[in-house]
């Protein structure tokens, strides 16, 4: 089966000399380089994954350079399931949240040992949410508004994949309150998390039940799948943490983001240098494709 091989860098310090390219497509008796981005991106079809992938692919590392081989069959996809957290937005929210309740410190290192995958996800969520108890429902604003930004080429991720056709979801572990406003801001088709209680004002302490966690993400995605008619195959996934491995691991092209060690342990794709347009182009999509 022949198979893709994407190489790309950072868009903002592009650095892909087409010199390193050329030779390892010459070493793997690659086709013909197919830049999508000057010296950002590029690709070569192969006849297979070589033997080697894993060590030339730690080795472009060191050159700040992100390596995808994949078939080149079905690379296209028609739906985008993203995590929401530190994957579309370069926080995470609770983190915020806690940081103005006075608890930042102690809620980051929970969100941190949660999302690398050394305590449960729910139990973590219930302890960090009940550090929040008493904080007014008006800081979510605020924090919306001066704390949270959006993760470089997200935009233009989704814009582009609903262009050619795509559906896109956003499925956070995070709070409704968030998912709702940057699903609108980046153009999302529908979102999903958790919710947090408030009662007169303020935060409870307390998130509604059931909790959204690892398992609830990839309900989403046999659920939103079988409503658009599509297969699992169809979907590019998209996350940073452990809550995020299954549906990375069951969606047709699953890539760990700037991941956590033990996420990008498990993940088949890893982008550790680009942004979220890595996504369009190991998809094929070229730099001038994109939508606005």
């Amino acid at each position: 089966m022949s198979h893709v091989v994407t190489l790309l860098t950072a868009p903002s310090a592009p650095s892909l000399e087409p010199a390193a390219a050329e030779a390892l497509r010459n070493a793997w008796g690659g086709g013909a380089i197919h830049w999508l981005a000057p010296d950002e991106a590029c690709e070569f079809e192969v006849p297979g994954c070589p033997v080697n992938l894993a060590q030339v692919w730690q080795d472009l590392q060191a050159l700040k350079i992100d390596l995808v081989c994949q078939p080149a069959e079905g690379r296209l996809k028609r739906m985008l399931l993203a995590d929401m957290d530190s994957t579309m937005i370069q926080q995470e929210c609770i983190d915020e949240l806690a940081d103005e309740a006075g608890v930042g410190e102690r809620v980051k290192e929970i969100t941190a040992r949660a999302m690398n995958g050394e305590l449960d996800f729910e139990g973590a969520l219930i302890e960090r949410v009940s550090l929040l108890k008493g904080l007014p429902e008006a800081v979510i604003a605020r924090v919306l508004a001066s704390r949270i930004s959006h993760m470089p080429g997200g935009r233009e991720l989704v814009a582009t994949m609903r262009a050619n056709g795509g559906y896109a979801a956003l499925v956070s572990g995070g709070f409704t309150a968030f998912t709702g406003a940057v699903a609108e801001a980046l153009g999302f088709d529908e979102h999903r998390a958790n919710t947090l209680l408030i009662d007169g004002g303020t935060l409870t302490g307390e998130v509604a039940r059931p909790i959204l966690g690892r398992e609830a993400k990839v309900t989403a995605l046999e659920e939103i799948t079988r409503r658009l008619g599509i297969n699992e195959s169809d979907v590019i996934a998209v996350g940073d943490g452990a809550n995020d491995l299954g549906m990375i691991q069951r969606a047709g092209t699953g890539v760990a983001l700037h991941a956590k060690p033990s996420v990008q342990a498990e993940a088949e794709h890893r982008i550790n240098f680009g942004d979220l347009t890595a996504l369009l182009y190991i998809q094929g999509y070229a730099k001038t494709e994109f939508a606005a």
